[in-house]
């Protein structure tokens, strides 16, 4: 007897509306807002208006005041006027604006997008077509960026970072809410969750314009909206205080008493023009920098580390908490006197060309902040990074909390300590040839999951190495270190502001850190599943593995029940 398949089940619609907060993961394809291609061409129509209104000035400035402007001969304008092609110049616009409408709505009919349970794709072009993919399981994180003029006509830009260079897919422009919508389900697709929950519960309507006012005036983090569980923010006057105590008020200044002297010894006065270009471009500089930083906040939830900042352009990032692969705490010297400290990471993720400019969340997660300011947001990175290779892939929150308790004591308490203190291996004091200042505080130690590396005196910091994201442990020894019986280690992870480096070690414990670390992140990376930090959530095993030292050896890498000999089932989670 021949089977016969019964019909296919009725497809969904092949295209969607993306400005509706509808389901978008769906896998089928859909279109972007439809403002879209007015957003992107906007510069165009703004050239050509500018050139209109330019050619219409003498006409304008006739009518409002009649014989008050000159006449200009050249005048585009008039002389359309006088040789009576008036209606055929009208004709031509009129054609124009055509052309262009049938081109915007073509663009827009020919970019769309679909995402998938593995892959979010982005294809569009008219002439020259270009197709983007970016997969569920590599992706670093998604920013929602909305510049002045999409948010007045509630657009959002969507742009999900990826690792390697230029590899990150935009999705410009959606819906303000469906952005939000979007960037939940595409996190819980990629955290392992089992289940889609809904972003929320759906907003009233108070009418179109009421909406967009809502929208611009509405503040950048809803607590209630992400389920945030712990809030750090910047407080605006420490921000603007950071910034005049920061090395580029510094180099600016020395450049102006640098030019005051040469004048004063020359008395060539033709050197102080030469000022005003940087006065304007470092006024610029400080204007961008510190509306970009304005409603600062890090804010911890269920899809990952929320950052969000700025005033008329607001940008906000959601990060999961495995992309993160190494954490610095840093103090320029000009903070100490009022304990103030950054913190930055390392992501694997360029932007590169033709991406989003707006990469300051890409590494700067704390812009100023005080002590506790730093405990409190290494209490919201470090348990997605620490906690699983302590308390296990099955570890609930507050285990994951706790196994990653440690290592926030140990780099609250080792800010600002010299020596020995707090456990750390320092370099000898024949490393003062090459620290003359920084020999006694230059060190490392071990927490669990992950490696602290204290550095400086002078400009303090603290990088925490989580040792699962280890890429590599490199050990150097250059002739000078040779002779004085040192060496420097450097704990390789992807590129980034962060660089987990020490030198002016001892050469045994030198050997001793890279034997160490490697042997620690091997076995830390076999427990690891950050990559999937809500997969446990569907687990109901009990995480009693604290109590049995084999444990590591007894558990598959991916947290399933086989043993460890056996083939996964095609399409399984690996």
């Amino acid at each position: 007897m021949t089977f016969r398949p019964g019909p296919p089940p009725p497809a969904p619609p092949s295209h969607g509306n993306a400005a509706a907060a509808a389901p978008l993961t769906d896998g089928e394809w859909h279109r972007m807002h439809p403002l879209t291609p007015l957003l992107k061409g906007g510069i165009f129509l703004i050239v050509i208006l500018g050139y209109v209104l330019n050619s219409l000035r003498d006409q304008l400035v006739e009518f409002f005041i009649p014989g008050g402007g000159p006449q200009d001969d050249g005048d585009p304008v008039r002389y359309v006027y006088e040789h009576g092609v008036v209606g055929w110049v009208l004709l031509g616009i009129v054609v124009l604006l055509v052309v262009l409408i049938g081109l915007f709505y073509l663009s827009w009919r020919m970019h769309e997008f679909r995402v998938t349970g593995e892959i979010v794709e982005v294809r569009s072009g008219v002439l020259f077509r270009t197709n983007r993919k970016a997969r569920l399981d590599r992706i670093q994180g998604i920013n929602i960026s909305r510049p002045l003029v999409p948010r007045i006509f509630g657009t959002a830009k969507l742009e999900i970072a990826q690792a390697g260079n230029d590899a990150n897919v935009q999705l410009a422009y959606l819906g303000t809410k469906a952005a939000d919508d979007l960037r939940q389900r595409i996190l819980v697709l990629a955290s392992g969750a089992k289940d889609e929950e809904s972003g929320g519960s759906a907003r009233l309507s108070n009418g179109v314009l009421q909406d967009r006012v809502d929208e611009i005036f509405s503040p950048e983090l809803d607590p209630a909206a992400v389920r945030a569980t712990r809030i750090v923010k910047v407080h605006p006057g420490r921000l603007i205080a950071s910034m005049l105590l920061s090395g580029t008020t510094v180099f600016i200044l020395l450049a102006v008493a640098a030019m005051i002297v040469s004048v004063a010894l020359t008395d060539e006065y033709g050197i102080l023009f030469g000022l005003f270009p940087a006065v304007i471009g470092a006024g610029g500089y400080y204007v961008r920098k510190f509306s970009r930083s304005l409603q600062y906040t890090i804010a911890e939830t269920r899809d990952g580390i929320r950052i969000g900042f700025g005033l008329v352009s607001t940008s906000n990032e959601t990060l999961p908490p495995g992309r993160i692969h190494a954490v610095s705490v840093a103090q320029p010297l000009l903070w100490r006197p009022f304990g103030w400290w950054d913190v930055r990471i390392n992501r694997a993720t360029n932007a590169g060309n033709g991406a989003s400019n707006n990469q300051q969340v890409s590494s700067i997660v704390l812009p100023v902040g005080t002590a506790r300011d730093v405990r409190e947001v290494l209490d919201i990175i470090l348990p997605g990074l620490v906690g699983t290779a302590v308390a296990g892939p099955a570890a609930s929150q507050e285990e994951l909390r706790e196994g990653s308790s440690e290592a926030v004591n140990v780099v609250d308490d080792s800010l600002t300590t010299t020596g020995d203190r707090g456990g750390f291996v320092h370099s000898p004091r024949r490393g003062a040839w090459l620290r003359p200042f920084a020999f006694r505080r230059n060190g490392y130690r071990f927490v669990p999951g992950a490696v602290l590396l204290r550095l400086g005196a002078v400009w303090r910091s603290l990088v925490i190495v989580p040792l699962p994201r280890v890429q590599s442990v490199k050990v150097s020894q250059g002739p000078l270190e040779r002779a004085l019986r040192l060496a420097s280690v450097h704990v390789q992870t992807v590129q980034g502001p962060v660089s987990a480096r020490v030198g002016a070690l001892d050469a045994r414990d030198a050997q001793r850190l890279w034997s160490d670390t490697a042997e620690r992140a091997v076995e830390a990376a076999a427990v690891d599943t950050s990559h999937r930090w809500r997969e446990r959530e569907a687990r109901h095993t009990p995480a009693t593995h604290a109590a049995d030292p084999n444990w590591s050896a007894q558990r598959p890498v991916d947290g399933a029940d086989r043993p460890w000999g056996e083939v996964p089932p095609p399409g399984a989670d690996r």
